[in-house]
């Protein structure tokens, strides 16, 4: 069977050092680093950079995990005023309604 595990030779602040991840996560490293414009060994210098504690490959994996929760906060928070911004006013018959977008103007 084949090791989900993939371990590539990296090189990061100019030291040569071997991290090992699941595919998913070095796929979506890269296209975070395209994203923000950034190469992989910067994006991974970074990273290495903020830890605190703990080994390099959990440090990315969490980095890989915050940023895609982070991406489903901000789609969250515009779906919300999005939302807000659309929704006809409540507690009004249809009628009331109309009247309410059409700031009470009599037509006759």
């Amino acid at each position: 069977m084949k090791s989900l595990v993939v371990k590539r030779s990296v090189a990061i602040a100019g030291h040569k050092t071997s991290v090992s991840l699941e595919e998913a996560f070095w796929k979506s490293l890269k296209e975070i680093g395209k994203r923000q414009g950034v190469s992989l060994s910067a994006l991974l210098a970074a990273i290495d950079s903020e830890r605190h504690y703990g080994n390099l490959s959990s440090a990315i994996r969490l980095f890989v995990l915050n940023f895609y929760r982070d991406q489903l906060d901000i789609r969250d928070r515009l779906e919300s005023i999005q939302g807000a911004t659309s929704s006809p006013v409540t507690g009004l018959d249809e009628s009331q309604q109309d009247g309410a977008e059409n700031d009470g103007a009599d037509p006759g």
